[in-house]
């Protein structure tokens, strides 16, 4: 017998984990999707190609997205503003291995590829650090994490530049925060617990949801995502006393006369009825829901403008449902993709007003940050 075999388990190799049961969320959820790495972008093929006649002079002004390849409604932004002759660059999580990039600090410039540009506008979306292709169990896949989440949340923070949807942590904006300032400006929120033993809890008192406190998606090895979504609370899955292994939110379950979901985008208040037979069937069946745009009503588009004022959100989806004459919060989307939606109701409305409000935004960042102060870069 070797002395490795006389060590303690935790010394030697790692004992055999204990069984526990599997998360509720995870139970019956067979939604599976790839996300490729493949780069769509109009503009970075572009110049990659060496197509576009550059000129040498000062820092170009630009858009910058920090992403994933496969973000199509960014994908779309790029060929828009290409059409207004508006700089667009990307960061893709999925694609920042070996990328060609030096930030400078003291001045609003970044070097990247070959290009000196001057950010002007910058949106994060899909930066996901569970998107960067490397081990985070390795210690180089952790460090090459940490690196990125870094030097992303600095990128999004930053004074220098402007940013769109500025509000907490660069635009991350948790769920039970959201139900407390949708019920600030007269919203109705479902009862909610979160709790790590769902099979006690019953907001309500009557039927419930079991929802994740984070992403819709779970990504453990980059590119291979699944889906969160929510489920009934079923006894026969959670026991009374059972335990989760981390908390979920439960909540009331509302029998709704119409399910909307409303895309703010600057001043304009988007809208689409949504009809699904359950909570999961957006994802795991989409073509069998139903999506036609609607008007909203005037006093809803109020409160939720008034809710992107307070969270500091330019673009962003609202989840709400019609129960009787009151409007009920489910969750707001910052990162909300709103292509499906279009594509299911026939209507580029979202993307034009999207569209419209970048090259805006971007056109009075430009011209004021070259009267005020471009000669000292």
């Amino acid at each position: 017998m070797s002395a490795a075999d006389d060590r303690p388990a935790d010394q030697g190799e790692r004992a055999e984990p204990e069984l526990r049961p599997t998360p509720v969320l995870l139970q019956g959820q067979d939604y599976f999707v790839r996300a490729p790495g493949t780069p769509l972008d109009f503009q970075e093929r572009m110049y990659q190609a060496g197509l576009v006649e550059e000129e040498p002079g000062d820092p170009v002004p630009c858009v910058l997205v920090l992403s994933r390849a496969t973000d199509m409604e960014m994908n779309e932004l790029s060929l828009a503003l290409a059409e207004h002759d508006v700089r667009m660059v990307r960061i893709d999580a999925d694609r920042c291995l070996d990328l060609p990039l030096t930030v400078h600090a003291d001045t609003p410039l970044i070097e990247f590829h070959r290009w000196l540009l001057r950010p002007v506008l910058i949106w994060r979306r899909h930066f996901d650090m569970t998107a960067v292709p490397v081990d985070p169990a390795t210690v180089y896949g952790a460090y090459v994490r940490e690196q990125w989440h870094a030097v992303g949340n600095w990128l999004t923070t930053r004074d220098d530049w402007d940013q769109v949807n500025t509000g907490p942590s660069g635009g991350v904006l948790d769920r039970l925060t959201q139900l407390q300032g949708a019920a600030s400006v007269g919203l109705r929120v479902p009862r909610t617990s979160v709790t790590t033993m769902p099979g006690r809890s019953r907001p309500g008192g009557a039927q419930c949801i079991v929802k994740t406190a984070g992403h819709h998606m779970l990504e453990p090895e980059p590119g291979a995502l699944r889906g969160l979504f929510p489920q009934p609370l079923d006894i026969r899955r959670t026991g009374g006393d059972a335990r989760e292994p981390a908390p979920v939110l439960v909540q009331q379950y509302l029998d709704a006369d119409e399910e909307l979901r409303v895309f703010v985008v600057g001043e304009r208040a988007i809208a689409f009825r949504v009809n699904k037979l359950d909570p999961a069937q957006l994802w795991v069946d989409p073509e069998s829901v139903v999506v036609e745009p609607v008007d909203v009503p005037g006093d809803l588009a109020e409160r939720l403008l008034r809710l992107c004022e307070r969270w500091q959100l330019d673009v962003a989806g609202f989840d709400l449902l019609r129960v009787g004459d009151e409007w009920v919060f489910l969750e707001v989307n910052v990162n909300c993709d709103w292509r499906w939606f279009e594509q299911r109701a026939d209507s580029k409305d979202v993307s034009g007003a999207v569209h419209d409000w970048v090259r805006s935004r971007f056109d009075e960042l430009a011209e004021s940050a070259a009267v005020g102060e471009w000669g000292s870069w």
